[in-house]
């Protein structure tokens, strides 16, 4: 196993519990405690985790790590969101994008579509449709420059998304809690989404399966706010029940 899949595997443990002991994984991985020792280090120079006696718990869900880490984390599924979530935009729809990760590639996924216009606070985004479609409008927020997540934030920024009107507003969370509120680490994000769904006549909500039973710092809005749930797997029958009580499409792959 490549250090990498290991290091994800330890932080998908993280997340259901928590808390991990470095003895525990080294005889789960079959490796030397050294070896996660060293795994560990590394996630927490990223900000992923907070190193403790004998393990590491979960690094406080207020600290967005960087766009740069959330990048490369949970890539193949958030793939496999983007790609369903590419099929339900139509040519020449009007839509907002939020500075997630999930929604960096979905943009990307979205590259056979014509005449989008696309109002987004991501810097990444921006980028990666710098002189690609001239058939597409992509308009930046403006705003507070936030370097770490690499995204406008701040009064300025929300002022622009209220004045427009969109088909469709496309966000991601930190979590998702069974009391149908999803949740974001900061609140300058928080406020951002919020204005985005404001401004949508439907918003979806893109995410990966990670997410599911997670409550972060903020609370961002309430399921009923939602049209549609994209994830990358079937979420289980509670989940489906409780997205059917608020008349949720629930998108799974």
């Amino acid at each position: 196993m490549l250090a990498a899949e290991r290091r994800n595997l330890i932080l998908e443990t993280l997340r259901r519990d928590e808390r991990v002991l470095v003895g525990t994984l080294a005889a789960e991985f079959d490796v030397s405690e050294e070896t996660i020792r060293r795994d560990l280090a590394h996630l927490e120079e990223l900000g992923l985790v907070d190193k403790c006696y004998g393990g590491a718990t979960l690094a406080d869900s207020r600290n967005a790590p960087p766009f740069k880490v959330r990048k490369k984390l949970n890539v193949e599924e958030k793939k496999n969101v983007a790609s369903q979530v590419a099929d339900l935009i139509n040519d020449g729809d009007f839509l907002m994008l939020d500075d997630s990760s999930t929604c960096y590639f979905i943009v990307r996924a979205l590259h056979g579509k014509k005449g989008l216009t696309i109002v987004t606070n991501s810097i990444e985004i921006i980028l990666e449709l710098s002189g690609t479609r001239e058939d597409w409008t992509v308009i930046s927020t403006g705003g507070n420059l936030n370097q770490d997540v690499f995204c406008f934030f701040g009064r300025h920024a929300g002022d622009t998304i209220h004045s427009f009107h969109v088909d469709k507003a496309i966000i991601s969370c930190t979590g998702l809690n069974l009391d149908g509120q999803f949740t974001e680490a900061g609140m300058e994000n928080a406020n951002i989404k919020q204005a985005m769904m404001s401004s949508a006549k439907e918003t979806f909500l893109a995410m990966d399966s990670h997410k599911f039973n997670k409550t972060a710092f903020i609370s961002v809005g309430n399921l009923s706010q939602v049209s549609t749930v994209v994830t990358n797997a079937d979420p289980g029958p509670q989940w489906r029940e409780l997205l059917n009580e608020h008349s949720v499409r629930l998108i799974c792959g």
